[in-house]
């Protein structure tokens, strides 16, 4: 199953986060049981510059759906431009599977 691509837009000195439904490819919830998360956030796919890591949350579990978010200190920290994410998922039995992925655009604030 490729991954889908879901664009996001995060306020640069705001709480960011965003909630995302995981389906199967008969479009019904993946049951995230047993699976762990991770989810980055990078200003290319091929730059080996550090990772900003998003706060993964399951928020249910059996219908399929996880959150990723940002304090406000850490988007106050991203320079405006776009970058590129991804959320992984692990199954209880070891298998990695990126789910979503996209660009990310950190707009500037004023009152940062």
């Amino acid at each position: 199953m490729s991954a889908i691509t879901i664009n996001l837009v995060i306020e640069q000195g705001t709480d960011f986060s965003a909630s995302f439904t995981i389906k199967n490819s008969d479009s019904n919830p993946v049951n995230l049981l047993g699976f762990t998360a991770e989810a980055k956030l990078k200003t290319s796919y091929y730059t080996s510059s550090a990772a900003t890591p998003f706060a993964v949350t399951f928020v249910d579990r059996s219908k399929g759906i996880l959150m990723i978010s940002l304090t406000d200190t850490v988007t106050t920290a991203l320079k405006p431009r776009r970058y590129v994410y991804d959320i992984v998922l692990t199954s209880a039995s070891g298998v990695k599977t990126r789910f979503i992925e996209g660009i990310a655009t950190v707009t500037p604030g004023v009152t940062v």
